[in-house]
């Protein structure tokens, strides 16, 4: 395991350096340990190195007595709708999400279709580092299916949720930067499905992304003309595995992935009421719209899976991650860039407002993210200082620790691969987010 990025879900890591087809096919057959009886399906994004992995995974898989399922090349929400499809024993997403392409990972997902808990993510850890495998002898190894159509499922869920009518009859012109990443054809069918004028930019899924896979406002910035030139009325920008969204207005102007979520949340209570939950690294927009709305807002620690744990704990209406990802639990556990593109376009197609307006209807706040250096040894040191200093904000160690003020709030998290802590501010301007920021970095930096 050494060198591989571990969260509670999975791993990451280089291709041929921290992550071999050796981890991959005896971490998976940890995971095939561990899993209730049943089939495991078993999915990739586009990355080339994707297929390789594929094979490794589905030899330990058949070898611990397996059988499997090929979904091939999928979103990741995708996978989810396909384990509850199959009542399957849980799945596998080989993608490295955002990261550059010569990095790859495995994800598990439960039978429930959401990424694994983090409790039975640490246990196939544990027997990963043990060497427990369970391998089949020769005569019970397992077999390999292919799953029709495996978007289907997918796009039926979504469109059985939305007013399909209602978009369907503006035709809204769609621009779709798949980026050559596995949501591609998913997109595409979901904007044909809704009537949309869909032009499609990198819909190959070869993974040859023609720019930085993260949809961040920087990696985004030569779409803003692609999206004036093409007279579209909205623009969507997916990650590799389409799991998350970026979304830019009819100018080309760059809305961000905290606006996702923010727009879906708008728009999913003006018809409806419920909790809300996000993470606690997430845009104190989601709160605010929550607190109008009169209805219950709950923060989890960082991570799809504490998300997931929290909505199901509280029986939540709608939920995700201000990465640009939305949670609609009417399709499913996980977040999904199809679902977000399909829930804009319905607060476009209702309200009969543009992107951009809807945009301006939300509340308005600025992120700046950055980091610094800090041996694990000294964090709870860090964490103190920095709630002395700031002792006129309202704390708490959910995560790190997060500082919160009527119009500002900062969050301190240490990373779990790398010695550093990770510094997110929000304040009402730029200016005030970046000084609440710099504060914190210069407070941390005499520990360094």
């Amino acid at each position: 395991m050494a060198g591989l990025i571990i969260s509670v879900s999975g791993l990451r890591g280089i291709v041929g350096q921290q992550l071999t087809p050796e981890a991959a096919l005896r971490y998976v057959a940890a995971f095939a340990r561990l899993a209730p009886a049943g089939p495991i399906v078993v999915a990739r994004d586009s990355r080339p190195t994707g297929q390789m992995l594929l094979e490794a995974v589905l030899a330990g898989l058949h070898a611990a007595g397996r059988n499997t399922l090929e979904a091939g090349i999928i979103p990741t929400p995708t996978l989810g709708i396909l384990v509850r499809k199959y009542q399957a024993a849980g799945g596998i997403m080989i993608s490295a999400s955002h990261n550059p392409p010569e990095y790859n990972g495995l994800k598990l997902f439960a039978p429930e279709g959401r990424v694994v808990p983090e409790r039975f993510g640490q246990q196939v850890l544990e027997s990963y580092r043990r060497g427990q495998f369970d391998w089949a002898p020769w005569h019970r190894i397992g077999s390999s299916q292919t799953c029709a159509d495996p978007i289907n499922p997918h796009l039926e869920a979504i469109l059985a949720v939305v007013d399909s009518q209602a978009i369907r009859s503006r035709s809204f012109r769609v621009l779709l930067d798949a980026n050559h990443g596995a949501g591609g054809e998913a997109g595409r069918r979901l904007l044909d499905a809704l009537g949309c004028q869909v032009i499609v930019l990198g819909g190959q899924a070869d993974g040859q992304f023609e720019h930085p896979p993260e949809p961040t406002a920087e990696n985004l910035a030569s779409l803003a003309a692609l999206v004036r030139q093409s007279g579209a009325e909205i623009g969507f920008a997916q990650d590799p595995d389409a799991d998350r969204l970026a979304i830019l207005d009819a100018t080309g102007r760059y809305l961000g992935e905290e606006a996702t979520l923010a727009l879906c949340v708008a728009h999913v209570l003006r018809s409806r009421q419920g909790p809300i939950v996000t993470n606690c690294s997430t845009s104190r927009m989601i709160e605010d719209l929550a607190r109008k709305s009169n209805v219950p807002f709950f923060r989890s620690p960082v991570g799809e899976p504490h998300v997931v744990d929290l909505m199901l704990a509280k029986d939540a209406l709608f939920g995700g991650e201000g990465n640009g990802g939305p949670i609609d639990p009417r399709v499913g556990y996980v977040r999904d860039s199809l679902v977000g593109m399909a829930l804009v376009l319905e607060a476009m197609a209702q309200t009969g407002l543009s992107v951009a307006a809807l945009a301006d209807q939300l509340p308005r706040y600025e992120i700046v993210k950055t980091k610094v250096p800090l041996e694990p040894g000294k964090v709870r040191e860090a964490l103190d200082r920095l709630e002395r200093h700031f002792s006129d904000a309202r704390s708490d160690r959910l995560d790190g620790l997060r500082l919160d003020w009527p119009d500002r709030w900062l969050l301190v998290r240490p990373s779990n691969t790398e010695p550093i802590c990770r510094i997110v501010a929000e304040a009402r301007t730029e200016p005030d987010a970046r000084h609440l920021a710099h504060q914190a970095v210069q407070l941390l930096s005499s520990l360094v």
